[in-house]
């Protein structure tokens, strides 16, 4: 019979001594990390909450990972609507359909634009009631803020929407997570046109067809009141379609299921993890 050296058999054993050694010793760290937790002074507590919730942080949804040429243009309305008609009319004529977030507020000034929006088919996503700092507000004060504008696009449109954009673009976990709970998906963007800065027709163009991020899945900010995006709505559109995108409304673009999220709020499917 072949003998088994010594030291072989040692291995195994050696192995699952070194395991319940690590494991306790995990279990120790643990107990101790927490126990140090509850005994730090608040400011201290602050400091371990944050380093504790920034491996976990959450993002909204900035971009789409598709091998399809396809981007969303969205606008945000907050402000004034001398605008709407005409940015409509420039987006019916280059048949593209868009997403309008809106606040609440200005759903009940602007009522007539709204059911416009609506009626020439675009998506209709939810900007908040009255435009706060989202992150700041309590999740009843959040919910509250969504349930609101919903309630006022509803009675008005007929639609359910379940798209988010937090006011400012400010989000943290608790936004996140207390909009999901409330039927949303949180939307940003990754190619800003900054119109709000008002630097120019051929800045604004620039900005957003040579954009780093322009790429496939892409959203793209605007807002409906700002100086020059009415003058150059049309070149950006016909622009970004010679560079072969299919402009598609948000609700489109995004997966609703079956996704996870990358580090740079890219939306990934789930096939893709596996290929």
């Amino acid at each position: 019979m072949k003998r088994i050296p010594f030291f072989s058999l040692q291995k195994p054993i050696l192995a699952i001594h070194i395991r319940k050694k690590f494991l306790l010793l995990s279990l120790m760290g643990l107990f101790l990390l927490g126990a140090l937790a509850y005994t730090l002074p608040p400011a201290a507590k602050q400091v371990f909450s944050a380093v504790e919730s920034a491996a976990e942080r959450k993002l909204p949804i900035y971009c789409v990972q598709t091998e399809k040429p396809q981007i969303a243009i969205t606008f945000d309305a907050a402000w004034g609507a001398d605008d709407t008609d005409e940015l409509l009319r420039i987006l019916r004529e280059n048949d593209v359909t868009a997403t309008f977030f809106l606040c609440g507020y200005w759903v009940e000034d602007f009522p007539e634009e709204v059911k416009k929006i609506a009626e020439a088919g675009h998506d209709i996503g939810n900007h908040s009631a009255t435009h706060p700092h989202m992150s700041q507000l309590s999740a009843e004060e959040i919910a509250k803020e969504l349930q609101q504008c919903h309630d006022t696009v509803k009675e008005l449109t007929g639609i359910e929407m379940d798209l988010f954009r937090p006011p400012f673009g400010e989000y943290d976990n608790h936004v996140i997570e207390t909009a999901q709970a409330n039927g949303y998906y949180t939307i940003q963007w990754d190619v800003d046109s900054l119109d709000w800065l008002e630097k120019g027709e051929q800045a604004e163009i620039d900005q957003v067809l040579q954009h780093q991020h322009l790429g496939n899945g892409s959203i793209l900010l605007f807002h409906n009141d700002a100086e020059y995006t009415p003058k150059v709505l049309d070149t950006i559109i016909k622009g970004l379609k010679e560079k072969g995108y299919e402009l598609v409304p948000v609700s489109e673009l995004i997966y609703r299921e079956n996704y996870t999220m990358d580090h740079e709020g890219r939306q990934i499917p789930s096939t893709a993890q596996n290929t």
